[in-house]
Parts: C-alpha cells; structure tokens; sequence
C-alpha cells in the first residue's frame, strides 16, 4: 500500500454531517492522516459535534468569515506535505484514505493538487429537482473543493485561498487558476466521494444569485473569458439582464402612461420568463409543488442575478490582476527550430521544451497565439501552400493556437503588420477578443519586444544564437529576459513585468 503525508482540514458549521464524517474517516481503511483540522466557522463557535476519534483532531475557529478563509485558516494549521480539504457534508468512499495515497503517489513536483471524482446521488425513480440538478453539477465541475488535495508548498506559493470570496462559490475555481497560473498542473485523482442534496428552501435559487458578485471578480481578475478557463458554458446573465430590462421598461412606460409601448414591454417579459420557466420545469420531476416553485423563482431570478452582478461590479471595480489573457508566440527560434524560409512541413522540429511549456499554458485555461513574419512569402521563396502547410504541422507537433496572425510582406513594403509593427498584435487581441495590455508576447528577437511595447502588451526575450547582444541589452530595460522557453511562460504566467 502507498503511503503519503497529509493532513485533512474540514471547514464546518457545525451541522451534524461532520460526525458521520469524521466517523467514516476514522474506520476507513489505509493511511491515517498525520491530523485532521476541523475549522469551526460559525460567528459564536460553541460545541460541535466530534466523535471519539484515533486519529488525531485539532479544532481551530475561523470567526465565521467563510469557506475561503476558514480553509486558509486550517492549511495555516496543518504540517502534512499534502493538504486533503474536505466539505463537511460529503461522505468519502470506505477505502477513500487508500484511493488518496494512490492519487498521491509518485507525482512530481510540478503536480500541486489532486482532484477526485465527485458523485451525486439523484432519485432514480423520478427527475431531480431543480435543487437536486444544481448539487448534481458538481459532479462536472472542473475543480471543487468538496474533495481537493493541495501541495502545501504550492498553497505557500499562490497564498491560498482569495478571502475576497465570501461564500462556497468560485474560491475554488479562483484557487486553482492562480496555481495554474503559478506553472503547476493539477491531476485528476481516482478516489471517489459522495456529495448529498441538501434541501435549502423555497427560495434557493434565488439566494444562489448572490454568487453573481463573485462572478464580477472572477471578471475582473482573469478576464472576459474566464468561465471557458474554468470549463464552464457562457451563463445566463444575457438572458437575464435582457429579461430584468423589459420587466423594468414595463413598469417606467406604465408610470409614464404610455400603455401600449408598456404592454409590449410587459409581454415580452412575460414570454421571456415563461420560456425560462418552462425550460427548468420541463427537467423536473413536474409535481405541483416543484411547478409553483419554478414559476415563481423564475420571476425572480433574473433581477436577482442582475443586482447582485452589479453589486459585484462596483464592489470589485479596483480589483486588477497580473496574470495575461493571451499568450502570444513568434514562431521560428522561439517554437520551432529556424530554417530559413522553410517550406517544408518535415523539417518542422520543435525547440527543446516547447510541448511541456504549452500544456502548462494550456492547463491554465489561457488561450494561444502566433505572431510571425514570413517574408519568404513576398519574395517570392516560399508559397502561400507551403506556409500553409508548415503551419498546419507546427500545430500538429504543438497543438492548437487560437489565432496565428502572419505577416508575409517584405521589409520595403511600408505594411503595418511586419514586426517591429504593432499589427499582428493588435489583430491577435482583437481576434482573441482581449485586451492587448493583458497579452504577452515572447519572443527572440528585437523586432518581437518592439512590436509587443508598441502595441501595448508585455514582452518577453528568449535569446538565442541569433539574438544581437544590443537587443538583450535594450529588453532587459524595455522588457523581460528568459534563459529558455520554458523560464518564458513560467514568467508570464507569475505576472513578471
């Protein structure tokens, strides 16, 4: 049996859940944890309830500020080399301590956290309800702390968890990021717990807006995109904010007297709600119960979700963040070996850790590009077929970029594309849909630094033998300066100016 170091830390509220718990844990089989750290977040503390144990536990009081800072407090506490969080709640499989150190074993440094495979008992004997369909998603969801395991030397490295987030809701999403952004990956674990529905009332999923606030953080701190990052869809605040717009004109042209323009107003209203009604009614078990429930919180939602978004955004609008919404790459000497005016796509050989430092860019959600001038093109070396051919097997050897921006003009054709320009740049932004502050190219040569400071992103010098001993001189004033690829993306993913 594998062996491993770690502690547990439960956050708590003192429900009666966290007995049956720490029971189970106790009689699992495999190795014991070094301790377990129960974090009591309730605002007055009190008893909780804590079984006769043999493995060794520990509680510490939060202050009742939240799940973000209640782990942060038990982590803090915790001396395992690994950190295994666990909701209060969830009820891990009997050989889960086993199936952990399996997770845990033989993974290397760069590996800072281990996921495990979360499962929702649903009835079988009838469609979930609409509160029963939300906890299921967890099931699906990219990170959750429900059941996550951290390197504690990687959680020393990020600070742990946002305490910005106030609920159980996106500190987890958040944390992660920021770890992939930091340069570790995180590996999907084998081990298996059971995440129970908690019946939350009437109004449930009209409370649940309130995470619309910690949306607008998300926003702010790792972009527009951020949910593709987390592996989410677009979300519903469109619809909703479409939605609140028309119940709100409604009413205003009803003050004002203007009946029809109103009547119109309060029907398309009526018909977005009922759509949206319908929709969650029609994935239900359709009892009267469940139908009245939907009809009403649909009503709701939408205004709801629209307050509290932009109560988030005004409360976050100061919040800024380091890391890049776009990476974006030259492609010879910096990707591939450089041939001049290569035209064959054989002879396409990657630099020596160009495929370990993509994956890193790609496990941190963040999207990819090529800026590249290829004046082999104008003159009349190299055809458009033959680059294109040579761009299609760069990918083949690297993966997918989501826009490559090539200029193929000569030097004395006065475009605004070729490097040292702006162009391909600015058009790689744009077409990426980011702010061009926020990209980062990384390059190795002159041309690539002054292109990047002109359009306003950061850049990044990779030197190679070709490098002019002028231009590492003027890009350690102007810019940043990397031994190698690999040192280049860890860079831009810290956030280093």
């Amino acid at each position: 049996m594998n062996t491993v170091d770690y502690s547990v830390v439960i956050p708590t509220v003192g429900r009666e859940s966290l007995r049956t718990l720490l029971e189970s844990l106790d009689n699992a089989t495999g190795p014991k944890p070094r301790e377990i750290v129960v974090v009591d977040d309730r605002p007055n503390g009190g008893e909780l309830p804590l079984p006769e144990m043999l493995s060794p536990v520990r509680v510490v009081r939060s202050g009742g500020h939240g799940p973000a800072a209640a782990r942060n407090a038990g982590w803090q506490h915790a001396s395992g080399e690994w950190i295994a969080f666990l909701d209060d709640d969830v009820r891990p499989a009997p050989d889960w301590p086993a199936r952990l150190a399996d997770d845990l074993h033989d993974l290397d440094e760069r590996t800072a956290a281990s996921t495990a495979r979360i499962e929702v008992p649903l009835p079988k004997h009838r469609r979930p309800t609409d509160e029963e369909r939300g906890v299921a998603r967890l099931a699906t969801a990219r990170w959750i702390t429900a059941d996550m395991a951290y390197r504690r030397t990687a959680l020393l490295a990020v600070g742990g968890f946002d305490e910005r987030f106030p609920r159980a809701f996106r500190e987890d999403a958040d944390l992660a990021l920021r770890i992939c952004l930091a340069g570790y990956v995180i590996a999907n674990g084998q081990r298996v717990t059971h995440h129970p529905v908690r019946q939350s009332g009437l109004m449930a999923s009209v409370r649940a807006q309130r995470g619309n606030a910690d949306n607008a953080l998300m926003r702010r701190k790792f972009g527009p995109q951020w949910r593709q990052r987390v592996g989410e869809d677009k979300g519903s605040m469109p619809r909703h904010a479409l939605t609140t717009a028309t119940g709100v004109a409604a009413l205003a042209l009803g003050v004002a007297g203007r009946e029809r323009a109103a009547l119109a107003s309060a029907a398309l209203w009526a018909t977005l709600t009922g759509v949206f009604a319908a929709r969650r009614i029609a994935s239900g078990p359709r009892t009267p119960a469940e139908i009245g429930r939907m009809a009403l919180s649909s009503a709701l939602i939408p205004p709801a979700a629209c307050w509290h978004r932009l109560r988030g955004e005004l409360r976050h609008r100061h919040v800024t963040h380091a890391s890049p919404l776009a990476l974006l790459f030259d492609r010879d000497d910096t990707l591939i070996v450089d041939v001049p005016y290569l035209g064959d796509p054989t002879e396409v050989r990657p630099v020596p850790g160009a495929v370990d430092a993509l994956r890193m860019v790609r496990a941190a959600g963040i999207p990819l590009g090529i800026v590249s001038n290829q004046s082999g093109v104008a003159r009349g070396l190299i055809s458009h077929e033959q680059l294109a051919a040579v761009n299609s097997r760069v990918e083949e050897l690297l993966g997918p970029f989501a826009t490559w921006q090539v200029c193929v003009h000569g030097e004395g054709d006065g475009c605004a594309c070729r490097k040292p320009e702006p162009g391909l740049i600015r058009r790689a932004a744009a077409e990426l849909g980011v702010d061009v502050g926020r990209c980062v190219v990384i390059g190795d040569t002159g041309a690539d630094v002054a292109a990047a400071t002109t359009a306003g992103a950061r850049a990044i010098l990779v030197p190679t033998a070709r490098t002019l001993p002028e231009e590492v001189h003027r890009a350690r004033h102007e810019a940043t300066v990397a031994r190698d690829l690999a040192e280049a993306v860890r860079l831009a993913l810290a956030g280093v100016p």
